[in-house]
């Protein structure tokens, strides 16, 4: 069957002038910041809208670019409307959509795997979805006959930014099933193909390693921590393998952030301070300043109080110095908000709670509503700091929000700070 081409956004590219795609890339993640927005714009993305692959942008990249181009809309830029290309389901009922139609696939992230796995020939072939919903597609038996290239790499980068799109919108509980297979399907190409090049071959293990802290992370966020475990230390031990610090750093972070919500304060100190060193040669001040900020938590967990504020004026240095082009894509969540969301987080594991309870509220007035889920959680901190500092009618009605905002998006996390929130409040009546 004939595959339908990509075709080129000369609209875009028209606006693009002058500037090459790496100097455009730039502008865009400088009119993100002037409206409050995080996105790891790069000349890679600016040529695959160009290209036509990318037919319309997400929410983030749609709201900067509108402020970029005043008066114009996304048909004027070249992109489609979004109604024909996510092809969602009609709900089946008033509220929020069921998890299927959350995952339904568009027509063009099927055809970019289809593309990606079908092949032909007499090999053996074995099922696995790599479509969080979609259409189930086929990677080769390990006989070695399948050679891997670009496309084959790029569905694998689409699912981890898939997966990240649907947790900020969602939350964990829901996702975390289904994406633990787009997961399998990444390790099974590293196993079973033959790469095309070397840079093939990095870019796969970078990508399969952030769909498992991505799966990890899920994991994580939804209470299911010995698998959030295993998925932070199988991406470590790709990013040791394929010699990818980036990775690495990731990983690190990861794992101390998860051992100090599980009350591994030793291990979380050990983790975030691997993960700076991994972190030292990579050009990306943010990516200092959040691993300063899990030692930092990690050191109030312990509570020690001057360890603490040491690394917390660590990171406040580091962020200062402003975001980067060597900041990685995956962090795009960490601006401002979730800066305080984290500082709240350490004076609150040091029992300041008049102090967390500030900066709870700065993460939530500075949140774009757009992240959900992000608002519900330091929605939810705002409320169990507030009812910890004994001013329990603010922590009620803090609380009667984020129960309000909590249609459609699925995260335990939320769900028990909500619940000590409760047993708090119980006690202050």
């Amino acid at each position: 069957m004939a595959m339908s081409r990509a075709v080129p956004n000369l609209a875009f590219r028209r606006l693009r002038g002058q500037h090459s795609p790496a100097e455009f890339a730039a502008a865009v993640r400088r009119a993100a910041r002037e409206i409050g927005e995080q996105v790891a714009c790069d000349a890679r993305y600016i040529g695959r809208v160009e290209a036509g692959e990318i037919r319309c942008p997400n929410y983030a990249y749609e709201r900067v670019f509108l402020h970029m181009f005043p008066g114009l809309g996304l048909s004027d830029l070249g992109f489609s409307a979004r109604e024909t290309v996510r092809g969602r389901r009609q709900a089946v009922a008033a509220g929020a959509a069921p998890p299927a139609a959350i995952t339904t696939r568009n027509d063009e992230e099927s055809d970019v795997l289809r593309r990606a796995f079908m092949t032909s020939g007499s090999a053996t072939l074995a099922a696995a979805s790599l479509g969080l919903g979609g259409p189930a597609v086929a990677i080769p038996s390990p006989r070695g006959t399948h050679r891997i290239g670009e496309t084959e790499v790029r569905a694998v980068e689409d699912a981890v930014r898939r997966i990240r799109l649907l947790d900020d919108r969602h939350g964990a509980d829901g996702l975390y099933k289904v994406a633990a297979q787009p997961l399998r399907t990444a390790y099974a190409l590293l196993d079973t193909g033959t790469m095309t090049r070397r840079s093939t071959e990095d870019r796969l293990h970078a990508g399969a390693g952030e769909l498992s802290l991505s799966v990890g992370w899920l994991a994580h966020d939804s209470g299911r921590h010995e698998d959030a475990r295993s998925h932070y230390a199988e991406a470590l031990a790709t990013a040791r393998v394929a010699g990818n610090a980036a990775l690495e750093a990731h990983a690190f972070c990861n794992t101390s952030f998860l051992a100090r919500d599980t009350g591994r304060y030793r291990e979380a100190v050990r983790a975030a301070q691997a993960g700076l060193r991994a972190a030292q040669p990579l050009d990306s001040a943010r990516l200092l300043s959040l691993l300063s900020l899990r030692e930092a938590g990690a050191w109030a967990g312990l509570g020690d109080r001057s360890a603490c504020e040491q690394a917390l004026g660590r990171a406040h240095g580091h962020f200062d110095r402003g975001p980067a082009e060597g900041d990685p894509e995956w962090m795009s969540f960490f601006g401002e908000p979730e800066r305080e969301a984290l500082e709240a987080g350490c004076w609150a594991a040091l029992g300041d709670w008049g102090r967390a309870a500030r900066h709870a509220h700065r993460a939530v007035v500075l949140q774009n509503p757009h992240f959900a889920r992000n608002l519900a959680l330091y929605r939810a901190h705002l409320a169990k700091a507030l009812a910890h500092a004994g001013r329990p009618d603010e922590a009620a009605a803090e609380a009667r929000r984020v129960a309000d905002s909590l249609d459609g998006i699925a995260s335990a996390r939320i769900r028990g700070l909500l619940s000590e929130t409760g047993r708090v409040l119980a006690g202050s009546y």
